[in-house]
């Protein structure tokens, strides 16, 4: 059975909020249409190749890597492309935009009083664009992404250099993401209070998340004031 749409969370048990970036507060079709299309016909053209044959290329490496700390790296891409992806990024860069219900829900937040920490898998070079697009660095507490810890946010390991470099209660945290297996590891260290987004992208079709608490997007969790 589906885990319910609209979840509560207890306020009341949050110390800090962790937030994802893409697909949680950011709108995910940035990255779908950069990695689905856009880098697939800029590396056809390069390598003189057809697109179909250009996928066929890339799709072992996009599988083989999924869920690991080359997968998010930029400078990886760029080694196994031979592109530069931080410029290819910068020509779909007009594709960067948050999702509706972020900077309510950060106001909100922050009204509560609480510390919000963005914690993300993607490259600083992917971070520095983006926050550059969106204005959202300074909405933050801290900005900590994988590469900086050495570890993608599926590895317990990742977990646990987080809190040893920012000490935090787990038991007294809400994480929130789009990716379930991500939502999964928080989970396993110990993460208070964790919730899955099922709709990351606003051209695109919902997340089925059936083991975790889910909303469709911030917006259904929206604290009220302290």
């Amino acid at each position: 059975m589906a885990v319910s749409e609209r979840p509560l969370i207890d306020w009341s048990r949050v110390d800090t909020v962790m937030l994802d970036m893409d697909g949680t507060l950011l709108d995910l079709h940035f990255d779908n249409v950069f990695w689905q299309y856009h880098l697939p016909a800029r590396y056809a053209e390069h390598h003189s190749l057809t697109e179909a044959v250009a996928r066929e290329r890339l799709d072992p490496v996009f599988s083989g890597n999924a869920g690991t700390l080359s997968w998010y790296c930029t400078d990886f891409w760029s080694d196994t492309t031979g592109l530069d992806v931080v410029a290819l990024k910068q020509e779909v860069a007009h594709l960067v935009a948050t999702l509706p219900a972020t900077l309510p829900f950060l106001d909100a937040v922050k009204r509560r009083g609480l510390p919000a920490w963005l914690v993300t898998n993607a490259h600083p070079d992917s971070v520095n664009l983006k926050m550059q697009r969106t204005g959202l660095s300074e909405r933050f507490d801290h900005i900590v992404t994988s590469h900086a810890l050495g570890h993608a946010k599926e590895s317990q390991a990742f977990w646990a250099r987080l809190q040893d470099c920012y000490p935090f209660d787990p038991a007294r945290a809400l994480f929130v993401d789009d990716s379930p297996s991500v939502v999964a590891a928080a989970a396993a260290f110990g993460i208070g209070q964790v919730l899955a987004l099922s709709e990351p992208d606003s051209q695109g079709s919902v997340r089925e998340h059936s083991h975790w608490p889910t909303a469709a997007t911030l917006a259904d969790i929206i604290p009220d004031s302290a």
